[in-house]
Parts: C-alpha cells; sequence; structure tokens
C-alpha cells in the first residue's frame, strides 16, 4: 500500500475516534464534520488500493462511493454524511448556528453510519 494510502487510512481512523470523543463533550457539530471526514479519507484511500491511481479532488462522498460499488443499503449513509462537510461548519449552509443544530442523537447517528462504511472499506482493502 503507497504511503498516501497508509495516511489516509490513519488519518480517517483517528478522525473516527475524535467523532466519539466529541459526541462525549456535546461537540455534536464537530463529531459531524469528523465523521464525514473519515469516511471521505478512507473512500479517497480505498480508490487508491482498488483502482490504482489517484483519487479525484472531490469532497462528493456518494461520488467516490458509487465508483466503488458501495452497496445499496450503505449508500444512504454516504447521502446523509454528505451534507456535513459544509453543514456542520457554516451556519448559512445549517440555516442556523451548527452547534445549535446538530444534538447527541444525530451526532451518534452520524458517528455509526461512518462506522458502517469503514467496514465495507477496510474489506475492500483488504481483499
Amino acid at each position: 500500500m503507497r504511503i498516501e494510502t497508509q495516511r489516509l487510512v490513519r488519518q480517517a481512523e483517528r478522525d473516527l475516534e475524535n467523532a466519539r470523543k466529541n459526541v462525549e463533550i456535546a461537540a455534536h457539530e464537530v463529531s459531524a464534520f469528523l465523521a464525514e471526514q473519515a469516511v471521505e479519507k478512507f473512500l479517497k484511500a480505498t480508490w487508491t488500493v482498488v483502482k490504482r491511481e489517484d483519487a479525484p479532488r472531490t469532497h462528493s462522498l456518494t461520488e467516490l462511493g458509487d465508483a466503488l460499488g458501495v452497496p445499496r443499503e450503505l449508500r444512504r449513509h454516504l447521502v446523509d454524511l454528505n451534507a456535513d462537510y459544509t453543514t456542520a461548519r457554516y451556519p448559512d449552509a445549517a440555516n442556523g448556528v451548527p452547534y445549535e443544530v446538530y444534538d447527541r442523537e444525530t451526532a451518534e447517528a452520524k458517528v455509526a453510519a461512518a462506522e458502517e462504511i469503514l467496514v465495507w472499506l477496510r474489506r475492500l482493502i483488504s481483499a
């Protein structure tokens, strides 16, 4: 595995770990953003392994996932997490203040979705 790919995987795992931790300190918008970031980085790492080329420069989880053949039952998680790239950080995207928009239940669901997707991606990388 290329060094760049290894670094993406390591950072994705760290982002997911920090997403979990941020749920516990009520930084729910941060948790959602980090869950999205974990998935994006792991999708790009998986792309480099499966397609043997650099991943496209996009933040679209669905674009990356579709190209990798994401199962239908997981694609809904990509759709749900995709918006958190901006919504969790910007009031104009959230139609409110992100930390006031996100709650614990939402953050926990985002982390759980990211965990499910990473299970599938880990299998693709190790195949």
